[in-house]
């Protein structure tokens, strides 16, 4: 059986699919850091007065309401604004994942589920962007 066309029939919904997801998986525990007992996730991203990583679900939440805008949006420039979103959203999840697990002061932080899932949404959010279903005209 070919997948492919199967998977570019539902790339639109799998990818508000993975968009809403990507925003849930931001209220999940990122990383633990031992010493001070502490969960960082997206929305929480503070573990000192010194050290402070921002909330993530801000940005995160934001390029995924674009992006499913521009998926329900069936005009090519709502499909190359969706590639470029998704772009960036990788980037961004990317650099989350090694800001929030670098090791600082000899200590590293436990990764945890919620920031392995961060980078898989992300991806396939992207992926996703690469195949938009648009109709041709003959």
């Amino acid at each position: 059986m070919n997948f492919i066309p199967i998977i570019m029939k539902y790339s639109q919904y799998t990818g508000i699919f993975a968009a809403i997801a990507l925003v849930i998986v931001c209220t999940l525990p990122w990383v633990y850091i031992p010493s001070l007992q502490l969960y960082l996730t997206g929305i929480n991203g503070r573990s000192s007065a010194d050290l402070s990583f921002g909330s993530q679900i801000k940005s995160h939440g934001f390029l995924a309401t674009a992006m499913i805008i521009c998926f329900f949006v069936s005009r090519i420039w709502s499909k190359r604004l969706n590639v470029f979103l998704g772009a960036i959203n990788l980037a961004w999840a990317f650099k989350n994942f090694l800001i929030f697990s670098m090791c600082r002061g000899g200590e590293c932080p436990e990764k945890q589920i919620g920031l392995y899932l961060l980078l898989v949404f992300a991806s396939i959010i992207f992926v996703m962007s690469l195949l938009p279903k648009l109709d041709v005209k003959k």
